[in-house]
């Protein structure tokens, strides 16, 4: 019976530690994780499955992997995460090729789901999706200098397009001591940068401690030495305490980068969304964030084509974002989801929502070459992430570019410059929207 895991994540970071803390779990139990699937006795997709493109990508990836099956590359194929709990009958029957299906609440019966699969029985499994979080080592898939800290599972705003409540179940904050005994294992480990995620990341600690308690969870992790940022992502606007903002503007380790969704600024749309708050409290909160945290960068997301979402609304949205001027925005088309009540109200069609989403990242496009412009002639600090042998330039981020989803600086030096190290680039222009730097008198 073989013992070679080969383990593809789809998704989002949240997505990404279940997956490392499923490898974890394996090569615990003695199974040997692989550095790419080829040879895997068992390939194992942890997917998404919030939005149409993440379910396509999820689908292409099982096909793929059916004709590496197919052609004796690899051998079962067990697909976990979001897609396997949205479609529990669907996948086995539509997708003979599968061998196995893990649901969001079953992560932990990852080692006995191998087995069964290895000894030619099929597995569909589905715990429960409100069971408290199992606290799990981890196999980090990250680059060693900087890591995910996921401090909550599940989500309670059951905003009316979204389908994660019903895949991930009720909110459940992990205990602060929990957390911060993690946290200092990846710090002993060499991560330098910590990045703080959940659904809701600003809702943690409420229903373990009947308040939020992500102000004092941030205190704590900035009192571990040997971790340099500490990145927040997934702010609600409308739980933005003046303390928490009090905590990010005063902490130095806190990066001034602030990821808060806000999917629309209509006060119509966002009621028919099931979002808390209106226009007029955004405002105020941006202004009262740019006051109190000086050279803050914001990003967002949001959504076009939404039910109700008309020219006005539209042109609505346009025009809050060429005053606010945020330095971050992805936007993207509506997608009805089967089972939300947002699918069942009138929308724009699908070509529509989609051409005001590339409206939408025209103006984001310019408002972003006007931020990048205004860094030219300043000094940054700057993550190194590696040496680009194209290029003839080192790469890496500066507290305004989260990884893999924001810019990065290309820069050369003198001397070596060692991958997750910190340096101070002198920024003097832009290459394709990434800035370019030097370090001393290049």
């Amino acid at each position: 019976m073989g013992n070679r895991i080969g383990v593809i994540s789809l998704g989002c970071a949240k997505n990404q530690v279940n997956a490392e803390q499923m490898m974890y779990l394996l090569r615990e139990a003695g199974y040997e994780i692989l550095p790419s699937v080829e040879g895997a006795d068992v390939v194992i997709i942890n997917t998404c499955g919030f939005i149409d493109s993440a379910k396509s990508e999820a689908i292409d990836h099982i096909l793929a992997m059916a004709e590496l099956k197919a052609a004796g590359v690899i051998g079962k194929i067990l697909v976990t995460g979001c897609l396997s709990q949205r479609y529990q009958q669907e996948i086995l029957q539509e997708l003979p090729e599968v061998d196995g299906i893990l649901g969001t609440g079953s992560y932990g019966y990852i080692v006995s789901a191998v087995k069964q699969l290895l000894a030619g029985k099929t597995v569909s499994e589905f715990g429960d999706i409100n069971a408290p979080v199992d606290e799990v080592g981890r196999i980090l898939t990250t680059p060693e200098h900087y890591a995910f800290l996921k401090v909550a599972e599940g989500c309670d705003n059951h905003c009316s397009y979204c389908v994660i409540p019903s895949l991930r179940g009720k909110f459940r904050s992990r205990t602060l001591e929990d957390c911060l005994y993690e946290a200092r294992m990846l710090a002993e480990d060499g991560v330098k940068e910590l990045i703080v995620v959940a659904q809701d990341t600003s809702r943690y600690g409420i229903d373990l401690y009947g308040e939020r308690k992500l102000p004092e969870l941030l205190r704590q992790l900035c009192k571990i030495e040997k971790l340099h940022w500490i990145r927040i992502h997934y702010l609600y606007p409308d739980e933005m305490s003046d303390e928490l903002i009090d905590v990010i503007a005063s902490e130095p380790k806190i990066v001034k980068y602030m990821d808060i969704p806000i999917q629309h600024v209509n006060d119509q749309i966002l009621k028919k969304m099931n979002r808390r708050g209106t226009r007029a409290e955004l405002d105020e909160l941006f202004e009262k964030l740019r006051a109190r945290i000086p050279g803050v960068v914001i990003r967002t997301s949001l959504i076009t084509g939404l039910p109700g979402e008309g020219e006005a609304e539209f042109e609505e949205l346009c025009d809050w974002l060429r005053v606010h001027k945020l330095e971050r925005v992805g936007a993207f088309a509506f997608s009805p989801e089967e089972g939300t009540p947002a699918a069942k109200m009138e929308h724009p069609d699908e070509e529509t929502a989609a051409r005001r989403a590339e409206i939408v990242c025209e103006i984001q496009s310019r408002i972003m070459d006007e931020c990048n412009d205004a860094r030219i002639g300043t000094t940054m600090e700057v993550l190194c992430e590696g040496f680009d042998p194209e290029t003839d330039r080192y790469f890496g981020r500066t507290y305004a570019d989260s990884p893999d989803i924001d810019g990065r600086v290309l820069f050369t030096s003198k001397t070596a410059v060692h991958t997750g190290s910190f340096v101070n680039v002198n920024i003097i222009g832009v290459c394709d929207g990434d800035l370019v730097g030097v370090i001393g008198e290049d």
